[in-house]
């Protein structure tokens, strides 16, 4: 069983990952000639190949348990490998602001139907609780940038946004099956290094051949080159170090809800920084995601401890019934 001290350790990695997470969008803006696919390949690629450069010795150490699970090791590169293509284009399409809220806000459903379908792991009253709540508060931020969109302020036609939207949903699925498969392979007993180097580092190979195509504007300036060192060094690998050892405490449909902070984040800085306006809804629906977090993160209540002082007196009653010791 999971431990309270573990799981807030756990939710306290994701967020800060997350935080990293949500300075991407804005910090692409910043390399406007290189392309989505360009930018996606580079911070993923690179990143989860400094992942796995790290975690050398761990992959060879645990080589034997990697292999035995080499399918969940397949889907989770595979996973890793769609994920940035889609995410980026997602925002470069449709704005910063929705494209990482459509991403990110659609990942907690489609992990909670990988949990559920393929571990038959049940939903928790306070998990739906959260989940409506930062769902709630995606839609909010997204209606919002669509009605921005539509009068003409937004990131680009009504097709582009559309477009944008759907690789959102490809973005958020396979999110939440890289997000599974790490998870699947740290709690059946592979250290966290290890599992995330492995299928980061796979997704990183898959990516370097859109990298040597698409990467030459990276190359044109000290100001790309910046933007991609940074994109593969700070959210990419030192938030995917965090996000590994998060997973090691939470399951990944809890993560990938408390993920949710990203899109607030990824908003609020593509107002201050990229000059992006967010109509009162976008800033209702903030206000939602960050109840979300702490339904999700608040230590158990009233009726936990009424639970352990229930285990507590059924243990004494047993005691007093059998006073024999055991042996």
């Amino acid at each position: 069983m999971t431990r309270p001290a573990g799981t807030l350790t756990g939710s306290v990695c994701v967020l800060l990952a997350s935080v990293l997470w949500g300075t991407t969008g804005t910090a692409a803006t910043f390399a406007p000639a290189v392309g989505p696919l360009a930018i996606g390949a580079v911070a993923m690629g690179l990143g989860g190949l400094l992942q796995a450069l790290v975690a050398a010795p761990r992959i060879r150490r645990e080589a034997p348990a990697l292999r035995v699970r080499r399918g969940t090791v397949l889907l989770g590169a595979l996973a890793v490998g769609a994920y940035p293509l889609a995410f980026y284009s997602s925002m470069h399409l449709a704005g910063v602001a929705t494209g990482t809220v459509v991403s990110i806000g659609s990942a907690p459903l489609a992990s909670a139907l990988v949990e559920r379908v393929v571990d038959g792991r049940g939903l928790t009253r306070r998990w739906m609780s959260g989940a409506a709540l930062g769902l709630a508060g995606t839609v909010l931020l997204c209606a919002a940038e669509a009605a921005r969109a539509s009068s003409g302020t937004g990131a680009g036609s009504a097709g582009e946004t559309v477009l944008g939207v759907a690789l959102g949903l490809v973005a958020g699925l396979t999110y939440a099956l890289y997000s599974w498969a790490a998870h699947r392979l740290i709690s059946g007993g592979v250290g966290s290094g290890a599992a995330m180097g492995a299928v980061f580092g796979i997704g990183g190979l898959l990516l370097m051949p859109v990298l040597l195509v698409t990467g030459g504007p990276l190359l044109d300036s000290w100001s790309n080159a910046g933007v991609g060192l940074y994109m593969a060094l700070v959210p990419m690998f030192l938030g995917y170090v965090l996000f590994g050892w998060g997973l090691a405490h939470v399951p990944a449909s809890t993560a990938t809800t408390l993920s949710l902070l990203e899109p607030a984040v990824a908003a609020v800085l593509a107002v201050l920084v990229v000059g992006e306006r967010l109509p009162a809804p976008g800033w209702i629906g903030i206000a939602l995601v960050v109840g979300c977090l702490g339904v999700l993160t608040a230590p158990a209540g009233g009726a936990g401890r009424r639970a352990r002082v229930a285990a507590a007196q059924d243990g004494e009653a047993a005691a007093m019934a059998d006073p024999q010791p055991t042996r």
